[in-house]
């Protein structure tokens, strides 16, 4: 009896190894004829170059005129073999058809060692911070490509793929205006801080990362499917969904193809130079377009540096924000936020009580918006930024009145641009008799008051008063600029040759200090005359004919004529001559 019970426990040691032997040489031997690649595979190359820090960081080395070249199994192993990771790198047939899928697509992979060089060194730093290895760096790279606005047919968003109700799960923020789930910062903490959870839950890295692509429960159903013992990755592996069963061997992939690039005659991308930034908190509603128009930063590269914020919104005002800013650009922010939060204030703020038919920031009538086509032909060297510039509208606009769909412009093509100018109807409700509206325009600042009451019609003149010239309307005193970047109480006392204590009488100001915005009143009966006809302007960084004209009271047509120009080319420091009104 004793034989034979010593007999059935060999017999049973040998069945439990020969499990065990199979479970260990399964994840070297499994094959799968219907292998489903992550959806990164498919990522438009052409559109990660349109990004802007693509475009301004980066730049690809040369190609040598070899193509891409493979390697023999041997080779994958040994190369596999020498990562230093803690988690399990096996080779099988399905690791090597997605390393050779990664081979093939070059293109896609010099994309993101370009994008690389930015993020990765932020999810290094969001796993150290929970304690895990360093190589699940790479599991956005077949998530997302490194993309932060990728979004899936699943619907899950930004460079680590959440779902919606994983993310409000680990707290992250999903409204209207942000989605932390494309902030790079707090979506590489999140899905650190998931990992974590995963991997507490099934003690195995494998096993842990199926379960961030295909959540916990189909996980344990492939376990309790498999009926194995002691379960891994490739022993529940024909248990799992489709999608999930190539994740794995995508992610040993994408960790072998970042290592080994260089390998396969894909060429390595470099920075141009470096980008270094910093965060600071805003506790104001600040749109981008403020913070690019004050500080000029294009404002695409706020938004490749802030992506969580949807409609260029930072709203501060309901708790404070981070804000990512070139590290130079950080210390200007603080210095000019007053300037910031009240440039174009009227167009970006938020009416907080409104009561029924009232117009908006006019208490006296309502604004009139016209609309006005201009075309302009792409000059050698120009780009959208320096056209939008010129025409003081938005590069995005631009693309969208044309139909573009890159940033790239050939030369010689003609550009329709849009310009919008506001006036203000005022109606003179000081007397019964019918009067048409005054049109007053938006940029002169005037109002009701300065509006000509028509006479009464019982209202009679002397006979002798007929004979005498008609009296002038007597002009306004004071007529209005708006001050612009760069521009200081001293040179807009030049500009109007009047003296910076007359403008601080005017406006009641007891300092020096003025913002980007502000409107102050000149003194126009204290403008220093001249026997000329013409007065002389200097033109300044960022003005065109359209300002200076703006600035005078006049037209383009008037300087043009004056100048004997044709076109609207000016240069900083060519001086012009302005008729005089």
């Amino acid at each position: 009896m004793k034989k034979f019970l010593l007999s059935l426990l060999i017999g049973c040691s040998s069945i439990y190894s020969i499990a065990d032997e199979n479970i260990l040489s399964l994840k070297h031997s499994i094959t799968d004829n219907d292998i489903v690649y992550p959806s990164s595979f498919e990522t438009d190359t052409k559109k990660m170059m349109e990004n802007w820090y693509m475009q301004n960081y980066i730049e690809l080395a040369n190609r040598s005129n070899k193509s891409t070249v493979g390697a023999t199994d041997d080779v994958y192993i040994d190369r596999l073999g020498k990562l230093p990771y803690v988690i399990d790198m096996p080779f099988n047939s399905i690791v090597k058809s997605n390393i050779e899928m990664y081979i093939r697509k070059r293109d896609l992979v010099e994309r993101m060692l370009g994008m690389s060089l930015y993020y990765l060194p932020i999810f290094e730093a969001a796993l150290d911070k929970e304690g895990l290895p360093e190589e699940l760096k790479y599991l956005p790279v077949i998530e997302s490509a490194l993309n932060p606005y990728a979004k899936s047919p699943a619907k899950a968003v930004g460079l680590w793929q959440f779902m919606r109700p994983t993310a409000k799960g680990l707290g992250m923020e999903i409204n209207s205006l942000i989605d932390e789930r494309r902030d790079p910062i707090r979506s590489s903490d999140m899905g650190a801080k998931y990992l974590k959870q995963l991997y507490e839950t099934f003690n195995d890295w494998s096993l842990a990362i199926a379960a961030y692509n295909c959540g916990p429960g189909n996980v344990n159903k492939a376990i309790r499917r498999s009926g194995a013992a002691n379960p891994d990755y490739w022993a529940i592996y024909h248990h799992l969904p489709k999608e999930t069963r190539g994740y794995v061997p995508a992610f040993i992939a994408a960790c072998y193809i970042m290592n080994y690039y260089h390998h396969h005659n894909i060429s390595p991308a470099l920075a141009k130079r470096p980008l270094i930034t910093d965060t600071i908190h805003v506790s104001r509603r600040i749109h981008f377009k403020q913070i690019s128009a004050v500080l000029d930063i294009p404002i695409e590269e706020i938004r490749t540096l802030n992506p969580q914020y949807l409609k260029d919104v930072i709203p501060g005002d309901i708790h404070p924000y981070a804000l990512i800013l070139p590290s130079q650009q950080v210390h200007c922010y603080i210095m000019s936020e007053d300037s910031i939060a009240n440039y174009d204030v009227d167009k970006y703020k938020r009416r907080t009580v409104v009561e029924p038919g009232e117009y908006f920031n006019d208490p006296n009538g309502k604004y009139i918006v016209k609309e006005e086509v201009l075309y302009h032909k792409v000059k050698k060297n120009e780009n959208l930024r320096k056209i939008a510039r010129r025409y003081d509208v938005d590069a995005d606009d631009i693309k969208k009145w044309n139909g573009l769909r890159s940033n790239k412009l050939k030369h010689g093509k003609t550009l329709k641009i849009i310009k919008y100018t506001r006036t203000r109807v005022v109606k003179d409700d000081s007397t019964t008799t019918s009067a048409n509206p005054t049109a007053i325009a938006d940029s002169t600042s005037k109002t009701s008051a300065d509006t000509v009451k028509p006479a009464s019609k019982t209202e009679t003149k002397p006979a002798y008063q007929e004979t005498k010239p008609k009296k002038k309307e007597k002009k306004s005193q004071y007529t209005t600029h708006k001050v612009r970047k760069g521009e200081n109480l001293g040179k807009i006392a030049e500009i109007y040759g009047v003296t910076v204590t007359q403008i601080k009488q005017a406006n009641n100001l007891t300092d020096t200090r003025i913002q980007i915005g502000q409107r102050l009143k000149i003194p126009q009966n204290k403008i220093q005359q001249s026997n000329s006809q013409y007065t002389t302007h200097k033109v300044r960084k960022g003005e065109n004919l359209g300002k200076i004209a703006e600035i005078y009271g006049v037209t383009v047509k008037q300087i043009q004529k004056a100048n004997n120009i044709s076109g609207t080319k000016i240069k900083v420091g060519q001086k012009l001559k302005i008729p005089q009104k």
